[in-house]
């Protein structure tokens, strides 16, 4: 067998040496040639296409270096968003990665002299975040992609018009709100007007000898000194004024007080309404209805642990500890004596835990008291069996 034969052990070592990674310093980036020992490196040196190479690079040599710095920068940061994307990585890790590739780019051919200078350069260029710890240089690429800057715009457009929608409701409840007083005021100055001139007239009745015809009453500016003395004058003046600031601001506070009787009766209509067709809730006893599991599970109770998807729960018996998985078709709910701790499971009282103050057996329905949170000490009656349930 020859010694340049293609499937001799040395042809074939040759070549399984010439697929992997050789040594930097034996590498010639002008000629884009891997040497494997010193010799084979010494020997392209004096080749003459080296030599030519030098020849063309001597030229011009910043094109070269300016050519070489795009490509490495180009592959560096393709590598980085296609790997990492925007996560927060060691610039040596990617670095790594990046010569792990027999053709890559080297650094000696480009115009950053090490890793760090070229981490830097990106950062001052704006291609990267970068920070700088104890453990060394941190890199973020900043995805510049004009399809992914158009999601981003997409997206805050879409919470943006949320936004205007919700200030649009906002602003048309603040309107018929403000429409709703502007009415009440107008209702309370006649009224007011009305009981001031009922005032000025018993007054009036009470001063004068004779009787006074209510069809002699027109308007408080209708009597004249002649008939009423000054003394009398003033006296109504001030009656009518004090009548009239007292009155007023009664009507400011029973205005204020109005308003929010309404907006907290509409809130509580809103929520009497709002029924679903899920009950289970974690941390309440239940009862088991169905026979599928045997006499040992039915008609047992048990506490739910856990809700999955609303309609399925999670059951740890009572007496024995079996976990159970079962539907909410297959429970029912448990009413325990007066006195003890309920949860409202549906309507708009749902998730309130409250003290179940009485049962009503001919309209299946009982009466629960709220103990926490804001409607803390609030009585709900008329409530369905199969809207409270024991808490465990």
């Amino acid at each position: 067998m020859g010694k340049s034969d293609f499937l001799s052990p040395k042809a074939i070592a040759n070549r399984i040496k010439s697929k992997g990674l050789q040594k930097l310093r034996w590498y010639c980036q002008m000629c884009q040639k891997q040497c494997r020992d010193e010799n084979g490196f010494k020997c392209h040196c004096m080749s003459e296409s080296h030599q030519r190479q030098l020849l063309l690079a001597s030229e011009n040599p910043q094109q070269f270096m300016d050519y070489f710095s795009e490509e490495f920068r180009n592959d560096f940061l393709e590598l980085l968003r296609r790997r990492f994307g925007t996560k927060r990585v060691h610039n040596n890790i990617v670095y790594n990665e990046y010569i792990s590739h027999r053709e890559h780019i080297h650094m000696n051919a480009t115009q950053w002299e090490t890793l760090t200078d070229f981490t830097k350069w990106l950062g001052r260029e704006g291609l990267c975040k970068v920070d700088e710890t104890p453990k060394g240089w941190y890199i973020q690429y900043i995805d510049r992609d004009p399809e992914t800057i158009r999601r981003q715009q997409e997206q805050e457009r879409k919470k943006k018009q949320d936004l205007d929608d919700e200030e649009k409701t906002a602003k048309f409840i603040e309107q018929q709100v403000r429409r709703g007083l502007e009415g009440k005021e107008l209702v309370r100055k006649k009224t007011t007007f009305c009981s001031e001139l009922l005032l000025i007239c018993l007054v009036v009745n009470l001063m004068l000898p004779g009787p006074l015809h209510w069809s002699a009453v027109k308007t408080p500016s209708s009597f004249s000194s002649s008939v009423l003395g000054p003394n009398a004058l003033k006296m109504v003046e001030g009656t009518v004024k004090r009548k009239s600031t007292h009155s007023s601001g009664q009507s400011k506070e029973k205005k204020k007080k109005s308003a929010l009787d309404e907006i907290m009766e509409l809130e509580e209509e809103k929520k009497r309404t709002s029924r679903r067709d899920y009950w289970v809730h974690p941390e309440i006893v239940v009862k088991i209805v169905t026979k599928k599991l045997g006499d040992k599970y039915h008609k047992k109770k048990a506490v739910v642990k856990e809700v999955i998807d609303k309609y399925t729960a999670v059951v740890k018996m009572i007496d024995s500890g079996d976990k159970l998985k079962l539907d909410q078709t297959h429970l029912e709910t448990v009413i325990p004596a007066p006195g003890k701790k309920v949860m409202i499971l549906n309507g708009g009282y749902r998730g309130n835990e409250g003290i179940l103050e009485s049962i009503n057996e001919k309209k299946f329905s009982a009466t629960v008291i709220i103990d926490s949170g804001p409607l803390k000490g609030r009585r709900v009656e008329d409530l369905q069996y199969e809207d409270i349930s024991k808490l465990a």
